[in-house]
């Protein structure tokens, strides 16, 4: 899969830019604030269908600017597809496939695919159990709209129940028949998510262990394993079963969470357990050797995708080289054929007498070393 080009319209910093990307290594090089990130969330806003920033769609537009929008030009496998995304201060954002009008973030995720590594992500072996998730959670849903679709859905069932909790107008028996009912939705769409975690977590922890091995020429070896809210002995895999057994665990837990007035239990507190020669990375990992499983991830990451789609995604690196070691910086380069790869850095030393594209980037203007002509500019128009 490769980005022919990406059109901004008021997007962040930049009023009105194509950019044209090769299908190897492209660099976004410059100064820091001048928008190469930017560059980089508007591509990935058609992987996630949402900015890896954690900001609503009013926040992505231009300073003064009540609309904006981006134009994704990209080739997969079969065929050319565009992805249209228009973005509004005060109304809710439109979406297009190949022109076609899309409804649902769900069918509009899945067509794309990319995988984003930013410093943020280097926390992740440390940080708190939600940067695990929102990995697992970004990584699944590009190859399973399907589970797209469930975690908002869980979300919502999820809010209903909290506000019910809180809710201390009726009592808590008169409340009991809904929790009932909200309980029995949320073990439904809990065991829908878990399922489909686990079942990516045992794929992944194949490939990081392979990587990890690799980068340390089999000095390290990592092993990840999916931490679930549900009784263990549902860890069988029998959808019923646990099922069953979150919604029992949740029902005896409801004089506790009336109490806390929020849900106690569910897959939106479950965890990655990832182990370092057989202790928990989290506990005992050195920054180096987190930095070495974050990327050994991001790389399987990318071989679980071409393995259910056929093909590699797009890897979007922001600035990520100047957080590694030389010898992580070369692992990573080395491993990076065959791919497209779109990167952001501020030292355009680093891929000197590379093979490489070039743009450098200067307050939201990007200067392409060979311009060529944007083929879907009539399109576009």
């Amino acid at each position: 899969m490769n980005v022919n080009t990406i059109t901004y319209r008021n997007f962040r910093n930049i009023e009105d830019a194509t950019l044209q990307f090769t299908p190897g290594v492209n660099i976004l090089w410059g100064n820091n604030a001048q928008g190469k990130t930017n560059a980089l969330e508007g591509i990935y806003c058609f992987a996630c269908g949402k900015s890896f920033r954690g900001v609503h769609d009013r926040e992505l537009l231009r300073f003064g600017a009540e609309t904006g929008g981006l134009d994704l030009h990209f080739t997969d496998e079969r065929r050319q597809q565009h992805l249209s995304l228009q973005l509004f201060r005060s109304k809710s954002r439109q979406m297009k496939k190949n022109g076609v009008a899309i409804r649902k973030s769900a069918d509009f995720v899945g067509t794309f695919h990319g995988v984003l590594f930013c410093p943020e992500h280097l926390a992740m072996i440390k940080g708190a159990p939600a940067l695990r998730r929102s990995f697992l959670d970004a990584a699944i849903s590009q190859l399973k709209p399907a589970y797209l679709a469930a975690l908002t859905d869980y979300a919502s069932v999820l809010k209903q129940r909290n506000a019910l909790l809180k809710q201390e107008e009726q009592s808590v028996s008169a409340r009991m028949p809904l929790l009932d009912v909200l309980t029995a939705q949320m073990a439904e769409l809990n065991t829908r998510i878990v399922l489909t975690r686990m079942k990516y977590i045992r794929l992944l922890d194949t490939s990081v262990s392979g990587f990890l091995e690799d980068m340390t020429q089999g000095r390290e070896h990592a092993s990840l394993a999916y931490r679930s809210d549900a009784e263990p002995e549902a860890h069988n895999e029998d959808g019923a079963a646990i099922s069953s057994a979150f919604y029992e665990k949740c029902m005896s837990y409801a004089s506790r969470e009336f109490a806390a007035q929020t849900t106690l239990h569910g897959c939106h507190k479950d965890d990655i357990l990832i182990s370092l020669d057989g202790r928990e990375a989290r506990l005992y990992a050195s920054q180096g050797q987190d930095r070495s499983i974050t990327l050994a991830m991001k790389l399987g990451e990318g071989e679980l995708s071409r393995a259910a789609t056929g093909e590699y995604p797009v890897f979007l690196f922001d600035d990520v080289l100047s957080e590694l070691d030389s010898g992580r910086q070369q692992y990573l380069m080395q491993r990076l054929g065959g791919r497209q790869v779109i990167m952001t850095s501020c030292n355009e030393s680093l891929f000197a007498g590379m093979d490489v594209n070039m743009i450098h980037v200067d307050e939201g203007c990007y200067e392409m070393a060979c311009p060529v002509k944007n083929p879907f500019a009539e399109e576009s128009e």
